[in-house]
């Protein structure tokens, strides 16, 4: 199953990345010595603001790429410097060209009314993209004629001489025969341009607003126009009569040439997705057959996942035939690559999930792709009659620079490489891939609370798929608030029983549960009322943190864990039930693994059957303890992964007649459980945490040993995140004393940072952290990891020498000692703001709040076990 669904993604994301682009609406180029600053490229500032562009995300993300694009000797260290250099020595004409292949742009339609320093003309773009049109900006060319008859140029001719009338209405009159005439030299219809005009855009709603008055007057526009004279020089219509009457009268023009009328935000196309409001302009797109939707992504001014949600409400109700992309670029061929490679994540993102909701089939998918990136635009703008080339040939015709290079030898394709990998969750399971789900009776919405226990609501088959799989149910606001105490709201974490929240299921993790094979379980998201992501949602938490470390670094952090568990048998003493170990013997020993064959292979197999990829699974040191061992793969991925396999392992330990525990310390006798984590760094699919070859110190590259220093300096903190329990301690510690301080070893399971070789290799893989249980919220924990390791990357952090965990005789003065309990971890967040700033603030004092409740109530009690081994 895993193997078909991976095959369909890969063949959408080959045909996004395939489609040669049409870019609908973008304006002219810059020569490399403009004074138009190239920080532009990144951000809409201005002024002193303009100087804090390259502290943004955006800058980050924008400059890793540009220096992908222009070769691996780039040195991302050297900022822009390094890519504006580049541009200097390519020249204009070989960069430009550089951007449009690697962007797969063949066709560029130019509004030329934005008047820049030096920029090239419409005809010079030719030179870097096969197809070029031209969209005249109506107010632009108006304020033109206005000029030129203001300074009476114009004024002598027939249609003003034959008509006794103000020098007001005679410039009114003078602007509009020129505006209109095909053979006046102001015209926009010369003979040798008309061809070239694929479009009008208007500017009206920029400037005052789409309440346009459709009955303005004559009388009423002559008024405008002395206001707009009166103004002088340089001239700039904003009196809205005026405004109302230019676009009026360009709409009765752009009728009778049956061109599109662009609407900067006959047939009307609203620029820029109309956002913020996007679901509005998709009503009209939907419900009025002459309006289109454009939508632009040179300089995002939202963040990844704003993007994707400002799409997908776009084509919720706008027909797919409707819609298409522009890149809004201005000045720099690099702003046009930078908006293509985005658009091209954001949709693949976008019609996957279409795809995992059961709404497209991949033969839809890609007819999409093709027709928002491309076939809308060409039908729209009639197209074909740039392409004159076309006309006088049977032959397929090549229309793009690369396209013909492909055809002689290979082209290396920066587009292809895209962030967005095909990906979904292994446990992506739904109707179209994996059977139909006509038998179910039941779906469970899975989520885990701050305290990291598993909580749910079982929806109806019918209600689910009529309404709460695209709109989610309602839960109140204090599901978050709640420790494994009681279920009532924590004091402090300023959520209460008042408001709700609305849990939205994540498609990609629904999957048919296979002890109740009528039913379905999700794993769901939490979202405000208005749709918007909570700021306490765990998920959402280390999404964010996930997108920090993609946009600056172009890392992805891959994670593995190992699930440690107890089988305890219930016995009943003086009335009493009680907890026993289910057999003697100690790890990895044959017989305990013989005797639980059946059921360990019970779990695997329905493992298997949510697609969660085993490494292996033994008996562990403690009487009646086991362990399987999860594959590697993107950390959020491993969270829901770890989420599932707790629910497989309870659900089949309970058949067998065993009592399923994941509590640190069930017993102060026995081991530990743990949820051990493996942590590496990848790019591309390619580990990037080990060395490229053995001559490093510690066989770790340098990004990999500035994401390991900084997990290590805010390990304290972190301990808040993945020891959050008071008996999380009980279980952290052993008698070698290298395991209470700030240190890091190779391959020692004591130490709270340990590295791991695989076998046979010089260099290290990835690092494991032991400080890890089933307290942890999954998210949570992983998201703090991060987040203390981007501190590391972004200071460039050196990881101090490793301890030798033989070494009896250091100086542990020389060594930070870690908390010793859960309050100790609980100062160490309270001191470290980081978290604040990276996980939310809200999130971090609830938590907080939380695991202060829970040291009140279980220091006080001799036997927490007792209760707890129900939770967890």
């Amino acid at each position: 199953m895993k193997m078909k669904t991976d095959k369909l993604l890969i063949e959408l994301k080959k045909a996004v990345d395939a489609v040669e682009i049409v870019d609908a609406h973008a304006h002219n180029i810059v020569p490399i010595d403009t004074d138009y600053p190239f920080l532009k490229l990144f951000s809409d500032a201005t002024g002193d603001a303009l100087y804090n562009t390259p502290h943004t995300l955006n800058f980050k993300r924008g400059l890793r790429e540009l220096t992908e694009l222009y070769g691996p000797s780039l040195s991302l260290s050297l900022g822009l410097h390094t890519v504006q250099e580049t541009r200097r020595s390519l020249g204009l004409e070989q960069s430009a060209i550089t951007c449009f292949r690697a962007a797969r742009i063949y066709t560029v339609l130019i509004d030329d009314g934005i008047e820049l320093d030096k920029m090239v003309d419409i005809e010079w773009h030719k030179k870097v993209v096969p197809m070029v049109g031209r969209i005249l900006r109506v107010e632009h060319l108006a304020e033109k004629i206005l000029d030129k008859t203001q300074n009476l140029e114009l004024i002598g001719l027939p249609v003003a001489q034959n008509l006794h009338v103000s020098g007001t209405a005679s410039c009114l009159l003078a602007m509009w025969y020129n505006f209109t005439v095909k053979k006046s030299r102001y015209s926009c219809f010369q003979p040798e341009v008309a061809d070239k005009v694929v479009a009008f855009k208007s500017m009206v709603a920029c400037r005052s607003g789409l309440a346009i008055n459709t009955e303005v007057t004559k009388s009423e526009a002559e008024e405008g126009l002395s206001d707009v004279l009166c103004a002088g020089s340089p001239l700039r219509i904003s009196n809205k009569s005026f405004i109302d009457y230019i676009f009026m009268h360009a709409l009765e023009v752009a009728q009778s040439y049956d061109l599109p009328m662009q609407i900067h935000m006959g047939r009307l196309v609203l620029l820029h997705a109309s956002y913020p409001f996007s679901k509005e302009a998709s009503h009209l797109a939907s419900a009025y057959p002459q309006v289109y939707l454009d939508f632009g992504f040179a300089i995002p001014k939202l963040s990844f996942h704003g993007m994707i949600s400002s799409v997908k409400e776009l084509l919720k109700l706008a027909p797919m035939n409707k819609v298409m992309f522009s890149t809004d670029a201005i000045a720099f061929a690099e702003a046009f690559y930078l908006g293509a490679k985005r658009a091209r994540e954001v949709i693949f993102s976008v019609l996957r999930d279409a795809m995992v909701e059961g709404d497209l089939s991949i033969t839809k998918a890609v007819a999409a792709v093709k027709d928002i990136f491309a076939e809308n635009a060409k039908k729209l703008y009639k197209l074909h009659k740039l392409d004159d080339s076309s006309k006088d040939s049977d032959e397929p015709h090549i229309s793009s620079p690369f396209m013909k290079e492909e055809l002689h030898g290979s082209v290396k394709d920066s587009s292809t490489e895209s962030d967005v990998e095909p990906h979904v969750s292994s446990s992506f399971q739904n109707e179209e891939l994996n059977g139909s789900s006509k038998d179910v009776t039941l779906v469970r919405l899975i989520w885990i609370d701050a305290s990291g226990q598993h909580r749910c609501r079982g929806v109806p088959r019918q209600r689910f798929y009529s309404f709460v799989k695209k709109h989610g149910i309602g839960l109140p606001r204090a599901c978050m608030g709640i420790s494994s105490v009681s279920d009532s709201p924590v004091e402090d974490t300023n959520l209460t029983c008042s408001g709700l929240i609305t849990i939205v299921p994540n498609l990609s993790t629904k999957c048919r549960i296979p002890w109740a094979k009528q039913q379905e379980m999700v794993l769901a998201d939490m979202c405000t009322k208005s749709g918007e992501a909570w700021d306490y949602c765990p998920r959402e938490a280390l999404r964010r943190v996930s997108q920090i470390l993609k946009d600056e670094f172009g890392l992805v952090m891959t994670a593995g864990f190992e699930v440690e568990f107890y089988l305890l048998e219930s016995v009943i003493k003086n009335d009493k039930e009680e907890f026993e170990s289910s057999d003697k013997w100690r790890k990895c020993h044959t017989t305990a693994f013989d005797m639980a064959s059946p059921m360990l292979e019970e779990m695997l197999t329905y493992l298997q059957s949510l697609n969660i990829s085993v490494d292996y699974l033994h008996k562990e040191a403690g009487k009646g303890q086991f362990e399987i061992g999860l594959e590697y793969t993107d950390c959020f991925e491993a969270a829901d992964r770890l989420i599932y396999t707790r629910e497989v392992i309870r659900t089949v330990g309970r058949k067998y007649g065993y009592h399923p525990t994941f509590l640190p310390k069930y017993s102060l006798d026995e081991y530990g459980c743990g949820s051990s984590v493996h942590i590496s760094l990848s790019t591309n699919g390619i580990n990037v945490f080990k060395a490229s070859d053995g001559s490093s110190q510690y066989g770790i590259s340098k990004i990999g040993e500035a994401f390991m220093s900084g997990v290590l300096d805010h390990l304290p903190s972190v301990l808040a995140f993945t020891a959050p329990h008071p008996t999380s301690y009980e279980r952290l510690y052993s008698k070698e004393w290298n395991g209470r301080f700030v240190t890091w070893q190779k391959e020692n399971t004591y130490a709270k940072i340990s590295t791991c070789t695989l076998p046979g290799a010089v260099v290290v893989s990835h690092f494991v952290c032991p400080a890890f249980d089933a307290c942890t919220n999954p998210y949570l924990g992983l998201a703090s990891i991060m987040t203390a390791g981007i501190d590391g990357l972004r200071k460039k952090l050196s990881l101090p020498a490793p301890v030798d965990r033989e070494t009896r005789d250091v100086n542990q003065e020389d060594y930070r000692r870690l908390p010793d309990c859960l309050t100790d971890s609980l100062n160490a967040l309270e001191e470290d703001t980081l978290f604040n700033d990276m996980m939310g603030e809200n999130l971090v004092v609830c938590l907080k709040a939380i695991r202060k409740a829970e040291i009140d109530h279980y220091c006080e009690d001799e036997e927490p076990y007792k209760d707890l081994i129900y939770k967890f």
